[in-house]
């Protein structure tokens, strides 16, 4: 990519998550976005990371997440982003997808906002499903 511009934020966003876990970093810091805030907050309830922050020192506001091991072990072991700018994957709520038969997770922006998918089953909502985390 050249001078830097993103056409998949959260894709980069989900990308540096399994580089820093796969590396045994114990955080990594990424663009700010709202969404990705979200992101990061249902991964830290489901136990893959241990925690968030927004950073607004510099210019641009950042998101440091602290990733998760248990005995040298990262938590997350792989993402999968299913819906891509020019390739989105929407749901309905029977249809949120088992992830690894129940052992990861799968993330849905929905019109309740950012949902795991056992949430999204919960409250009946489908949208857009974002991706795929175990």
């Amino acid at each position: 990519m050249s001078n830097g511009v993103l056409t998949d934020p959260i894709g980069d966003f989900l990308i540096r998550l399994k580089n820093a876990c796969m590396a045994e970093k114990e955080e990594f810091v990424s663009p700010y976005s709202k969404i990705k805030e979200e992101i990061a907050r249902i991964l830290q309830e489901e136990g893959y990371v241990w925690s968030y922050e927004v950073v607004k020192t510099g210019k641009f506001p950042e998101l440091k997440v602290k990733t998760k091991f248990v005995d040298r072990t990262p938590a997350l072991t792989d993402v999968k982003r299913i819906s891509r700018p020019g390739r989105r994957h929407y749901v309905g709520a029977n249809d949120v997808p088992r992830v690894l038969g129940g052992m990861g997770i799968a993330i849905l922006s929905t019109s309740k906002g950012i949902l795991s998918g056992q949430k999204a089953k919960k409250e009946n909502v489908g949208g857009e499903l974002l991706a795929q985390v175990w």
